[in-house]
């Protein structure tokens, strides 16, 4: 990533003919001044004394990028990914705001104890601005509270097994207890929704064939999953939002739940939407995710829904592991999908893994930004502050070339580990500059990200 603009001083104008406003795509300067947009006007108008200038020419002027899905690991298993590497990462992406899951982390963010532990680590260790989700495990009720009075953004639990030990899945009766604190303090619910019983009953082959893996992890495991926890959502009147819907099944449920009154909203991922169960090679467990990659038709029918507004935005679910634990066959793996880490590590590669394909389809960079900017933050309530060039808004700002094309190089990757489904794909679209509160974010400096709590 490039860097180039205002670095030190407090006001600056950042110029372009592609600025990505809430209203449209036009030419434009932005004023920038202690970190806040002050002002947008017309292209060429502002000249202001002491105020540096930046000119993108045809570049476009986005809005930073809100992952609300990263799997941070840190403390814990910082061998897998860490503060520091992600969240350099995340600046290199195009995003300027991650708000971090409670697990795999050790502790995980499921007691007040855990959140301050992972703030302590975190602390000094940001390029971005960064917030928490807590956890709702079996047990835990009596946490929720204080944990929402201290700032999560909301809780995450899972209906089916996690992966990690330490953050076990809700039973029935236990989504029930849980849905109906968050529904009393006025907490949001996101859900990890495959169906257990739905994944005991499915075919289980080890091995290196996709399509086996794909098997493993039916449509109906989503659709029972979420058709459940709608039905719990309605009886306890929480808002729920379903995480990484990768089944186009689930659609009509959410329409119809929606109709009846139930608050609920749903997210899908880069990878559901720019790559598909045929293109997966055997044995490369890069590509093995928790719900899985699903068919080229029903990636159309998620692209559809998309562009129908059907989810509020697109995230990452950044959940990456070290090579051994993706069993990759050219780190010495078995390519055992079945023996695999579920999890894709894409926090730096979303933004023009989406627009290559946004753009194929005849989309624009206004809808990419409203489905990874301004439609994440108001998942969050950080529509305020976040998600749009607005006057009043951070200055969180992204140069992007929409024509520049490349190959995706692992090696080239701030994650931690080189591992990614995209390596060796050729993508459209390239971040030059990131901007964190009109400062530019240059990720061999220092870290300036701070931690962000909900508004309360």
């Amino acid at each position: 990533m490039q860097q180039f603009g205002p670095q030190h001083t407090s006001t600056a104008v950042i110029r372009s003919r592609r600025v990505v406003l809430p209203d449209g795509e036009r030419p434009a300067d932005v004023l920038v001044r202690a970190g806040r947009i002050e002002r947008i006007a017309a292209h060429g108008s502002l000249a202001i004394d002491g105020a540096e200038l930046t000119d993108l020419g045809e570049h476009a002027l986005l809005p930073g990028l809100v992952d609300t899905h990263v799997h941070v690991n840190e403390p814990g298993r910082t061998e897998w990914e860490g503060f520091a590497t992600a969240t350099r990462a995340a600046a290199a992406g195009g995003v300027t705001t991650i708000i971090d899951m409670p697990l795999n982390s050790i502790p995980p963010t499921t007691t007040v104890a855990g959140l301050a532990a992972k703030r302590q680590i975190a602390e000094g260790q940001a390029w971005v601005d960064l917030g928490f989700w807590g956890g709702a495990v079996p047990g835990n009720a009596g946490d929720l509270e204080p944990l929402h009075q201290a700032g999560v953004f909301g809780f995450k639990s899972f209906l089916s097994p996690s992966g990690v030990e330490e953050f076990p899945h809700l039973e029935q009766p236990e989504l029930e207890v849980a849905l109906a604190e968050q529904a009393r303090i006025g907490a949001l619910a996101i859900i990890h929704a495959e169906d257990p019983a739905v994944l005991d009953a499915a075919p289980q082959v080890p091995g290196v064939h996709y399509r086996d893996y794909l098997a493993s992890r039916p449509d109906d495991s989503e659709s029972v999953a979420v058709a459940r926890l709608l039905d719990t959502a309605r009886r306890t009147g929480a808002r729920v939002h379903i995480l990484h819907v990768s089944s186009a099944a689930v659609l009509p449920l959410l329409a119809q739940a929606r109709a009846d009154g139930v608050r609920v909203t749903a997210e899908t991922c880069p990878h559901y939407l720019t790559l598909a169960a045929e293109e997966v090679p055997d044995g490369d467990t890069a590509f093995k995710c928790c719900p899985p990659i699903r068919d080229e038709s029903n990636r159309d029918r998620l692209w559809a829904a998309l562009a129908a507004g059907e989810f509020i935005g697109v995230v990452s679910d950044h959940s990456p592991s070290t090579p051994d634990l993706k069993q990759l066959q050219k780190y010495g793996g078995s390519g055992d999908f079945a023996a695999a880490w579920g999890g894709i590590a894409s926090l730096q590669l979303g933004l023009p893994a989406i627009w290559t394909e946004a753009r194929r389809r005849g989309h624009t960079l206004g809808d990419v930004v409203r489905w990874m900017a301004s439609g994440p933050a108001s998942l969050v309530a950080l529509e305020g502050t976040k998600g749009a060039i607005a006057v009043g808004h951070d200055a969180d700002l992204v140069a992007f070339d929409p024509d520049a094309e490349f190959a995706v190089d692992p090696a080239e990757l701030h994650h931690r580990n080189p591992v990614t489904p995209y390596a060796g794909k050729k993508l459209t679209g390239r971040v030059i500059t990131t901007w964190l509160r009109g400062r530019v974010v240059d990720v061999q400096a220092a870290p300036f990200g701070r931690q962000i709590l909900r508004n309360r």
